[in-house]
């Protein structure tokens, strides 16, 4: 029996990677003689760099980079696959809101600056393809700070630089790509996000992701504004064939996603389909039997753009049934029978606590695992 493993991460608990070694362990109980191929997923977030590393060989970098506040410094990890050219990066590695202290968060000051010091570590390593997952941003400030890493200066009326920051965009009045790395016009980048909001409007950055961000009412429409002002500074400067403000995908990473797009010309991409695409996953399910996902949670929003949704799509291609696990389910979770996944099941066993739940997500994944091969053996097996 072929079963292949493609789960996200569980949030805060396991890894895509550490995921696959407990379904793993527990389908073995089950079905000692299983052949099973580990394919660690991720859409585009947390997990994206393991995922790639570990479907395709290479190895983790550590570049020193301006964080989220100006001012701040991490060290940002960012994957170089085996082929020595291309690069994976994560923008919440750089520019996360997991890097900033709950009472910090500030959309109006964090800045994407140092994503774009991870790009330059890049194209200094040699690298000719970078792939940038673009979730868990703290930002919004559409990229700017990014460009301004690389070389793109942005001014205001007197033609001095406006500063870091999705607040100082309000003062921006030209845009100049001229000073840009020219390495970049060699390289290809592949944007991998699971977001679709558009930069500006009631469904644009702002608006949808900015209170998580730490902005108010006030906070929100300030930096719609701004926003707007970006988009006709770059529809004036840039001669773009296509709207900034409104393209799809735009609005991802506090605007980061148009922004690649609008200054480094960067192609936008689901992120749960390339990491398929790059895996090779359809061509690892032929001949498989069964296929087990999962995440953290799953839900009505899980049908949006999420690795369960993803990997049913390729599973229901193949014709090869799926099976979800989760550590929670949530209302409208059903949606992804319609999806392809055959079946979904929540791996608590009992009360307990959050802390408890998240420490004993192997625990629970494995054992989950092994009851569902039981019954798959015996379904087998009649």
């Amino acid at each position: 029996m072929k079963i292949i493993l493609a789960p996200d991460s569980f949030k805060d608990a396991v890894t895509a990677e550490e995921a696959c070694q407990a379904m793993a362990a527990g389908i073995r109980r089950a079905c000692p003689d299983a052949e099973i191929l580990a394919l660690p997923m991720a859409d585009g977030g947390e997990g994206t760099v393991q995922a790639l590393l570990a479907a395709r060989g290479g190895k983790l970098e550590r570049t020193s980079v301006t964080g989220p506040l100006p001012g701040q410094q991490v060290q940002a990890a960012w994957g170089r696959l085996a082929d020595g050219e291309t690069a994976v990066i994560e923008m919440a590695a750089a520019s996360g809101l997991e890097l900033v202290a709950r009472a910090d968060r500030n959309p109006w000051h964090t800045t994407t600056y140092g994503t774009g010091e991870v790009i330059r570590a890049a194209l200094d390593a040699g690298c000719r393809k970078i792939i940038l997952g673009i979730g868990g941003s703290a930002t919004n400030d559409g990229g700017v700070g990014m460009a301004m890493a690389l070389g793109g200066r942005f001014l205001d009326s007197q033609g001095q630089s406006i500063g870091l920051g999705g607040g100082t965009l309000s003062d921006l009045a030209h845009i100049d790509l001229s000073r840009l790395d020219p390495r970049l016009q060699d390289i290809e980048i592949i944007v991998a996000s699971d977001v679709t909001n558009p930069l500006v409007g009631d469904q644009g950055v702002s608006a949808v992701f900015g209170p998580q961000k730490g902005a108010d009412p006030d906070m929100v429409a300030a930096l719609d504004r701004n926003l707007r002002q970006l988009a006709t500074c770059a529809k004036k400067d840039l001669a773009l064939a296509w709207d900034m403000a409104q393209c799809p995908g735009g609005g991802a990473a506090g605007g980061l996603g148009a922004g690649l797009m609008a200054f480094l010309g960067a192609k936008l991409q689901a992120g749960i389909d390339l990491v398929i695409e790059e895996t090779q996953m359809v061509k690892h399910c032929q001949g498989a039997d069964y296929i087990f996902t999962g995440e953290g949670s799953l839900d009505g929003q899980s049908v949006f753009g999420k690795t369960p949704q993803g990997v049913a799509r390729v599973g229901h291609q193949a014709q090869v049934p799926v099976i979800a696990l989760a550590g929670q389910i949530g209302e409208g979770a059903e949606a992804l029978y319609e999806e392809g996944v055959q079946a979904i099941f929540a791996i608590g066993r009992g009360p307990s606590t959050l802390e408890e739940a998240l420490a004993e997500t192997a625990e629970n994944l494995e054992q989950t695992c092994e009851n569902v091969m039981r019954l798959l053996n015996r379904h087998a097996n009649n």
